[in-house]
């Protein structure tokens, strides 16, 4: 959706038929994706903007404006915005997730739904997301640890075969190599199960992989710098140490 080296978004029958899934047979993951990102979203009450990297067709980028964020979407594909345009969306501009055109701390939020499995830096894509958020990041993926993760991966479609799916686990430690000293917080859920209507639970093997990233401030941020170079139990984080010390 984001990268130009691992794009199957471009292709305008795949953005054609993106929105399809949403109203037939992906109906029930959605509503219980949306169930999950309600919770994450309340994470941040003071949020007034945000940012959808990897857009798409604008599917959650009307559905966080239906919420009251002013919202804009970005991501690299033509035929995905121009559908997004077609469907009434916000603003969506075309962009690189690794290379974000927005200043520092110039939105609340930064959301990320099914894009990391997509992009070629995943790293440099949160680090980006980090350096424009002001509040918080949220991020959904699908999960490589979980039935369905298996099952998209064994279809053989061409659009899973380019996707990196990721674990709880693996996205926690992205996490924490891109936020560095900004890390205040981390919360997450995973959503879609074998079981249909199944709640999103605290445990690391449903489908879909929600997760929620408090950012400090610059005034905190500068001063958690200390922590990290003398591995001192973190402020906000209390008897947790920096990985690596």
């Amino acid at each position: 959706m984001i990268s130009n080296v691992v794009n199957p978004f471009a292709d305008p029958s795949v953005a054609a038929r993106y929105e399809d899934w949403y109203a037939g047979s992906g109906l029930d993951a959605d509503v219980l994706e949306k169930r999950l990102l309600v919770k994450l979203v309340a994470q941040f009450p003071d949020a007034r903007t945000a940012l959808e990297v990897g857009c798409g067709t604008g599917h959650f980028t009307r559905w966080l404006a239906e919420r009251g964020l002013k919202v804009v979407g970005l991501d690299s594909s033509w035929p995905m915005l121009l559908e997004a345009r077609r469907l009434v969306s916000p603003a969506c501009v075309r962009g690189d997730a690794l290379a974000l055109p927005f200043a520092e701390h110039s939105v609340d939020l930064v959301v990320l739904i099914t894009t990391l499995e997509f992009v070629e830096n995943p790293v440099r894509a949160l680090e980006e997301a980090v350096r424009v958020g002001r509040q918080g990041l949220i991020l959904g993926v699908l999960n490589s640890r979980s039935v369905l993760g298996l099952r998209y991966r064994a279809s053989g479609k061409s659009l899973w075969r380019a996707a990196h799916f990721i674990s709880v686990g693996e996205l926690k430690r992205l996490v924490m190599q891109a936020a560095k000293a900004r890390l205040r917080s981390v919360q997450w859920r995973t959503t879609l199960w074998p079981i249909p209507r199944l709640p999103d639970l605290p445990v690391p093997w449903g489908g879909f992989i929600g997760l929620a990233l408090q950012l400090a401030d610059e005034k905190q941020e500068r001063s958690y710098d200390r922590y990290f170079s003398e591995g001192q139990p973190l402020p906000a984080s209390p008897g947790t140490r920096v990985a690596g010390h």
